[in-house]
This record gives C-alpha cells, structure tokens and sequence, in this order.
C-alpha cells in the first residue's frame, strides 16, 4: 500500500534516514550550543538594564542592538552572508557542519530575547528580598531568576526549538542537508509531490513531540 501511495519515497527510505539523522545533528549541535549562549545574552540583558541588579547602560545598549539587528537578518540571507565564518570555524560552508553557524547565529538572538521576557516574570519582591538578605548578584541570579523562572525558560526553548526545526529545513534549500534538502532536491526539483508532503509529515511529528516534551516540563515545573 505505501509504495502505492508513496512510490518515490519507498525507493529514497536509505536518503530519507540519513536526511533525518542530518537534521537530529544540525539540532542537536546548534540547539544546545544556542541555548548556553542564548541563556547567557539573556541574563546578561536582564541584569544590565534600566533598574537590574547590574544595571551597565553601555552593555545593555550594545546587546539589545546586536541582538535587534541579528534578529532582523532573514535566515536564507543569514547563511550566504556567514558563509565565510562556517568555513573559518567549521571548515566548511556546505553540509551539516557548514550549517551549524548561521543556525546558531540565527537562533540565539530570538532565544535570548525570550530568556530576558522569562526572567523579566519574576517578581521583583523576591529580588528586593534577596538583596536584603545580603544575597550576592550571582545567587540572585541562580537563586531567585533561573529557579523561579523554570517553566517561562521551558516554554522559551520549547518555541525556539520549534522554530529551530523550520530553520534546519530551511538550511537544506541552500545545501545543508537534512529534511529541507531532502524535499528540495527530490520533491520540488524532480517533481515527486509524495516525497514533499512525507518530509512535512515528519516536520510535523517532531514539531508535536517537541511541543508535548516541553507542556509535560511546564506542567511539572510549575508551582
């Protein structure tokens, strides 16, 4: 019955598995890369702004426009664009490794920019306390922000690993292999519908599990 109903994917199934793992490592690499430093950016911005607990205009200022502009940059012109930063880091500006830069790229600005929303959550009592207390910078910001800030931080990687899934299929129109490449290359370019409507068959899949991942971390968190 499938290779009635999907004859051209039942002859590519050894591409389709590689295509899959490719797209397991491009998340995998850039996902945990993004999320130390997109947590990082995010504290920084919290504590460093108008009124935090480290307030330094100056910092804040440079980040929050670093982060704007980074934002701003579409993705499929993001990765030509850091072309030449791949194959200085990655030695490569083709493949799974020539990706792993401009998905980083483009996934911590939108990860730390939805840290710093997280932790702005906090109430500011339990902060004022803490500064009463005696409580340095540091412990506030690992006593009071990331522990009180646990379900906002999972709801936060829950949408940026979503939105991190679209941005590796969106890397294989431009040779990065994976799921995108996949469809592009023998769906689109070779006129194979069933092979593009599989490969959004699978998006999706990992999309629901991503998503029901992060509600059962939300549910449990939460108090």
């Amino acid at each position: 019955m499938l290779e009635q109903l999907i004859p051209n994917v039942m002859v590519k199934i050894p591409k389709l598995i590689q295509s899959i793992l490719e797209t397991f490592q491009m998340m995998g690499w850039s996902g945990s890369i993004s999320f130390v430093l997109g947590l990082f950016f995010g504290v920084v911005l919290i504590v460093t702004r108008k009124e935090g607990i480290m307030e330094c205009h100056p910092v804040y200022w440079v980040l929050d426009k670093i982060i704007n502009i980074l934002r701003s940059i579409p993705f499929i012109i993001l990765v030509p664009a850091t072309l030449f930063l791949s194959r200085a880091i990655m030695g490569t500006g083709i493949g799974v490794k020539g990706a792993i830069i401009p998905l980083i790229i483009g996934t911590v600005p939108f990860f730390s920019r939805q840290i710093e929303l997280a932790l702005a959550e906090v109430d500011g009592g339990l902060i004022e306390a803490a500064q009463a207390m005696g409580d340095s910078p540091l412990q506030i910001i690992f006593r009071v922000y990331l522990k009180e800030s646990i379900p906002a931080i999972a709801r936060a990687t829950t949408i940026t690993f979503i939105s991190l899934i679209g941005l590796t299929a969106m890397a294989g129109v431009v040779g990065a292999g994976g799921l995108g490449d996949f469809a592009i290359r023998y769906g689109h370019q070779r006129s194979e519908p069933d092979v593009i409507w599989v490969t959004i068959l699978i998006i999706l899949i990992l999309v629901t599990i991503a998503q029901a991942i992060g509600d059962v971390i939300i549910k449990k968190t939460t108090h």
